[in-house]
Parts: C-alpha cells; sequence; structure tokens
C-alpha cells in the first residue's frame, strides 16, 4: 500500500492548454539551446504529452516565438534569439568595469594566499617543542662528550704523538692476530672433543672445565671499526 501510496505522489500533473505551451517556451527561453520534440517532453519529465509538444513547438514557431530548424529528418527548435534582451552600452561598461574589480580582488586574493602559504610551509618546516627538547638534550649529550674528549688535554696531558699511535696500533694488530689464532684453535679441538657428546652434556663438561667463551663486550668489540680490515684506524682517529 506504501509503494502504490509513493508512485501516487511522484506522480507528475500533466499540462494542458495555455499552460502547456507555457511551460514549453519558458524552458526553451531558460536552456536556450535547440531541442526536439522529444528531448523536451522527455525534459519537462511527462508534463506535457509528446504529442502536444510537438504541436505546441509547431505553433509556437508559428508565432515567432521559436525558431524551427530542420536537419534532414529531424526538426529541432531554439528560442528566437531576436527576442532576447540585449543590455546597453551603459550596462556593458558597468559590467566591465565590475569584472576588472573582481580580477583585481582574485589578483589581491592570489598574493595573499602564496604569501600565507609559503608561512604555513616555513610553520610546517620548523621543529616543534618536543622536537626542540629532543634537539637540546642530543646537542648537550654531544657537548659533554666532547668535554670528556678533551680533558686530558685541557688538564695538562700530553697529546699521543704519531709514533705512539703507530706503536699501540702494530701492538694491538699484533695480539688481536695471537687471539685470534688461539680462539680458532680452541673452536677446532673443542668441537673434536664434543663431537660425540649431546649438547647438554658438552654444556656441563664446558662448564666443569670454566671455560667461557666471548662476552657482549667481546662481541661488541669485534664488530667495531677498530677491527675493521680498512687499514689503521687508530690513524684515522689521529688525522
Amino acid at each position: 500500500m506504501s509503494s502504490s501510496k509513493g508512485k501516487q505522489e511522484l506522480k507528475v500533473s500533466v499540462l494542458k492548454g495555455q499552460e502547456a505551451e507555457n511551460a514549453v517556451l519558458e524552458y526553451l527561453k531558460r536552456m536556450n539551446r535547440p531541442y526536439g520534440a522529444v528531448d523536451v517532453a522527455a525534459n519537462l519529465k511527462g508534463a506535457v504529452p509528446k504529442t502536444a509538444v510537438q504541436k505546441i513547438l509547431v505553433a509556437l514557431a508559428e508565432k515567432g516565438e521559436l525558431v524551427q530548424k530542420i536537419y534532414g529528418k529531424t526538426t529541432f527548435f531554439v528560442y528566437n534569439q531576436a527576442k532576447i534582451e540585449c543590455l546597453s552600452p551603459e550596462r556593458i561598461n558597468e559590467l566591465k568595469k565590475e569584472l576588472a574589480a573582481i580580477d583585481d580582488q582574485i589578483q589581491a586574493s592570489s598574493s595573499e594566499i602564496k604569501s600565507y602559504s609559503a608561512e604555513l610551509a616555513k610553520i610546517k618546516a620548523t621543529p616543534t617543542n618536543n622536537e626542540l627538547t629532543s634537539q637540546i638534550e642530543a646537542t648537550k649529550s654531544r657537548i659533554l662528550k666532547v668535554n670528556s674528549t678533551l680533558q686530558p688535554l685541557r688538564s695538562g696531558a700530553p697529546p699521543i704523538t704519531a709514533e705512539e699511535l703507530e706503536f699501540i696500533y702494530a701492538d694491538w694488530t699484533k695480539w688481536r692476530a695471537e687471539w685470534i689464532r688461539r680462539r680458532k684453535v680452541f673452536i677446532t679441538f673443542w668441537q673434536l672433543a664434543t663431537d660425540s657428546l649431546p649438547p647438554q652434556d658438552a654444556q656441563i663438561l664446558e662448564e666443569d672445565l670454566g671455560i667461557e667463551k666471548d662476552s657482549a663486550e667481546h662481541v661488541a668489540l669485534e664488530q667495531s671499526s677498530l677491527c675493521l680490515p680498512q687499514g689503521n684506524s687508530l690513524k684515522r682517529k689521529r688525522l
């Protein structure tokens, strides 16, 4: 029941007589472009039947309200352009002045928007309070680290000479190579000794013998720049 009621409410009342003629003429005047009878009837949503639209269009063309154009087998109707009110020269000049004023406003607004956009981009690029606090803390930390590095020199301690650095590096290289060799020998013999043992028994034997493997400090040292193969890192630090 509600569905049929909705259809009844959506039903368009059909215009007749002068009302239908006025509706067709007003539509073509408002749109001001060529239409055929089928298009006019469709665009009026059935307010004027198609057969009535065709008759009204012809009648309006005979009255001079519309202009009829025939292209092949298709007939189009358009509102008579001679009946469209033309603007006076004074009104045209007024509109030109209004247009020029609006253009000036647009240019001023565009410049203002450009300025605000640049200011907004600058603000977005500025660190926030939290970011500034983090940067300040990081800078303070670096300052403390540099000061601690410079403290021996400030206290009058003599700087390390190039010869001393060379000696330290040679000594470091010598004993590190010896440590690597001994560790390799141990690993080889330990694997031979525990190859037949279950992992749990090998662990117990390792604890009973008091064998200590590389600590986290050793691992970190081996992964640091001091153990990299690119030349003398101590020399690089000196430079």
